[in-house]
């Protein structure tokens, strides 16, 4: 196959059916054998508010987006004026006739006709979207019968009426692009493999990685970007051994699923920065009632409310500080889809061995960004529970001690109403049995038994990843969804002989020090790259390493960033936001 990289950009207002349009051609590209990287921008309104779509696909993986386009699909007036300038010199636009000004139109545009297609072929004007994306898929080149099968199965759930209805509407688009805009388009789609790649958000893949994991418990209160998580797991609840809550708030919400985990079940908390900074006394007593809960922390600019739907990571300092008091805990930054569905697996492994709470910290960009993932085997997921108290076990003995002290700092866990035993689970500093106490030795005895989980868990630290030049000039130290950037950044740099190299830490607490520290020492200059105003990365590298980087590449303005980005940055120097 080609080496073929395009990029496909649809706009509009919010109401206008841009991510239709999107979620069909992603699919369609993914059964056409093709990677992708697909990403979104819009406002936090239902309707209005200039929105985008933007695919790329290409014949080997991607990780990021790239700034130049050769489709633009404009369903309204300002997404010419916002984008023509970013598509290429043979670039072409598919505009919508009814709400665009001919005038307006590129000489190599398709002026087409969806509302009125969509009524002729489909019924309805709803399903003009439908017809623009089979205007560009014909007009790309692609596979007719691989649209029609991906719409069968889009549709299919709403009947087969209207399932049927929208492949006619698209063969209706199909046919006047083949007719008014044939052989104008250099995008050409070859077959790739055999099409069997999914296509996954983050979002999907976290909610994914937890119900394989064995999640029989969530409870959240809805906020973007963690609430496509909260939804797909509601959505399994009447068909799962699962049950979902959508709490009144964020502090009913954490406390619900610590309930639930006390009680024995795999449990899960979603919020963003604002929704977490409730959740924080919450948080403080699954640090001292040891309770294993993993908390999903998906970011976005703040303070506050910030910019409700776009990308930041301004909450890394904060997961692993946050709270009254100090206790253990795991925080963990998956870069990719792929990434989100084993991270967050692990992630109840670890919460549940350690009894300690565990965050996996997403983004905007990560939660809502579509890549092609090969399907998971779901062998190869293991579910490790850590020292529980069988029924029987618990049963033969009268003297149970819920905060056993011992070598490791991990009790032996049983759960109420599963025996006659009675277990005590304790918010305020506790004797072995859970029940309260305030003498000093016996508190210095459980902060010391808690805080030695910390020497087990540095044990299991998800090692950083590397990727390029193993004896870099320049070293890129990033975490998160910063990583499709910097990785994309490295390939394009060292064909030129740029020597670059990025590091990936996937685990972020426990800071895994002496990996980092290796490869810190075979770099000439070491940049850290993340989207936050303070160089939090950088400053968690001199917290634990007595080590500042040269430089920081940062991005803040809520919109994310790729390799054209880095590189640009890199070119300028970088900034010292630690000085």
């Amino acid at each position: 196959m080609a080496n073929l990289d395009y990029s496909i950009k649809i706009g509009g207002e919010a109401g206008q059916g841009i991510n239709t349009i999107g979620d069909i051609l992603s699919k369609a590209f993914a059964d056409q054998g093709l990677h992708l990287f697909a990403y979104q921008d819009y406002y936090s309104r239902v309707r209005g508010g200039h929105n985008f779509y933007q695919i790329r696909i290409a014949s080997f993986p991607l990780y990021s987006f790239k700034d130049q386009l050769e489709v633009l699909i404009a369903l309204d007036e300002a997404s010419l004026d916002l984008h023509s300038d970013e598509l290429k010199a043979d670039g072409i636009i598919v505009y919508d006739r009814e709400n665009i000004d001919p005038e307006n139109k590129n000489p190599n545009s398709l002026a087409l006709p969806m509302a009125e297609l969509a009524k002729t072929h489909g019924g309805k004007a709803v399903m003009g979207n439908t017809v623009a994306a089979g205007a560009v898929w014909q007009i790309m080149g692609g596979t007719p019968e691989v649209l029609d099968n991906v719409l069968n199965r889009l549709f299919q759930s709403k009947g087969s009426e209207i399932a049927e209805a929208n492949i006619k509407a698209a063969r209706a688009g199909r046919d006047y692009a083949a007719e008014n805009f044939s052989g104008r388009c250099s995008c050409k789609l070859d077959r790739g493999d055999d099409g069997n790649s999914m296509v996954l958000t983050g979002n999907e893949a976290i909610a994914l990685g937890a119900l394989a994991a064995g999640c029989r418990f969530m409870s959240s209160y809805p906020m973007t970007p963690a609430s496509g998580v909260m939804q797909y797991i509601a959505r399994q609840a009447g068909r799962l051994p699962l049950a979902f809550e959508q709490a009144e708030d964020e502090i009913a919400a954490i406390n619900m699923s610590i309930g639930a985990a006390n009680a024995g079940l795999r449990s899960m908390v979603g919020t963003s920065g604002s929704g977490f900074s409730l959740m924080v006394e919450g948080l403080s007593y699954a640090g001292v009632s040891e309770t294993p809960l993993v908390i999903l922390l998906g970011q976005r600019p703040g303070p506050a409310t910030g910019l409700a739907t776009r990308t930041e990571q301004g909450e890394l300092l904060f997961s692993i500080h946050a709270g009254n008091g100090e206790f253990p805990r795991a925080v963990f930054a998956p870069a990719t889809a792929a990434e989100a569905f084993w991270t967050t697996a692990h992630a109840f492994n670890v919460a549940e061995k350690y009894q300690v709470p565990v965050f996996i910290l997403s983004d905007q960009h990560l939660a809502d960004s579509s890549l092609t993932v090969e399907p998971f085997d779901l062998n190869a997921v293991t579910i490790e529970r850590g020292d529980v108290v069988e029924e029987a076990e618990h049963n033969k003995t009268n003297d149970y001690k819920r905060y056993q002290i011992t070598e490791s700092g991990i009790s032996p866990r049983a759960f109420p109403g599963r025996s006659r035993q009675c277990v005590v689970i304790a918010g305020n500093e506790h004797l072995e049995s859970g029940y309260s106490t305030e003498d000093p030795v016996t508190r210095s005895k459980m902060v010391d038994k808690r805080m030695r989980k910390l020497n087990k868990l540095a044990g299991e630290i998800m090692p950083p990843v590397s990727y390029g030049d193993e004896k870099p000039e320049t070293l890129l130290l990033t975490w998160g969804s910063t990583y499709g950037a910097c990785r994309e950044a490295v390939d394009i740099a060292n064909k030129k002989d740029g020597k670059l190299q990025v590091v990936y830490l996937p685990q972020l607490w426990p800071f895994p020090k002496k990996r980092t520290l290796e490869f810190i020492k075979e770099a000439d200059r070491v940049v850290t790259v993340e989207m936050n105003a303070t160089g939090q990365l950088g400053r968690l590298l001199r917290l634990e390493t007595g080590l500042l980087p040269d430089h920081a590449v940062l991005k803040y303005d809520g919109r994310p960033m790729n390799a054209g980005y880095v590189l640009g940055e890199l070119e300028k120097g970088g900034v010292s936001p630690w000085q």
